[in-house]
């Protein structure tokens, strides 16, 4: 294990919980956007709610266990950004006949962004980057800390 090697597993968890808020921004400036994409039909499609998958820089299970079995101390190489992918949950049908976007029946269909779940998974990806701060200024003490020594 290198001496930045914690430096760099926090620096990666930032940008990972970095580009989740900005996807939850996303979400919650699109809440209302009926017109965000066109389907296979030609028609307009309202906005899908995103959301980042993360995944360890590992390869896997195998890796865990070969450095595990070998009495290796290095823990993990931190995170990544697997995918952003778009929720499959249905579309919320709002009875608004006067909306240009209605339909026949009158009903609009509006993103499926719940603007409350949004927000408490930017709290969760506030908090996450709060951390992983707290834990570089940690890691940054110890290393100056270390310097001083050898004075």
């Amino acid at each position: 294990m290198g001496i930045f090697h914690s430096i760099n597993t926090s620096a990666s968890a930032l940008t990972a919980q970095r580009l989740r808020m900005d996807t939850i921004s996303s979400n919650i400036a699109n809440a209302e956007t009926t017109r965000a994409s066109i389907n296979e039909n030609g028609e307009y499609e309202p906005y899908r709610r995103k959301m980042v998958v993360l995944e360890s820089k590992e390869q896997g299970f195998s890796s865990y266990l070969q450095k595990a079995t070998s009495g290796s101390s290095n823990v993990g190489d931190g995170v990544r950004v697997s995918k952003i992918s778009e929720d499959e949950e249905p579309f919320k049908l709002v009875y608004n006949p006067s909306h240009p976007d209605a339909g026949a029946d009158g009903y609009v269909e509006l993103p499926n962004v719940d603007p409350l779940k949004e927000m408490v998974d930017l709290m969760s990806a506030t908090r996450s980057y709060e951390a992983n701060v707290t834990s570089l200024n940690a890691t940054k003490s110890m290393l100056l800390k270390a310097l001083e020594i050898g004075k």
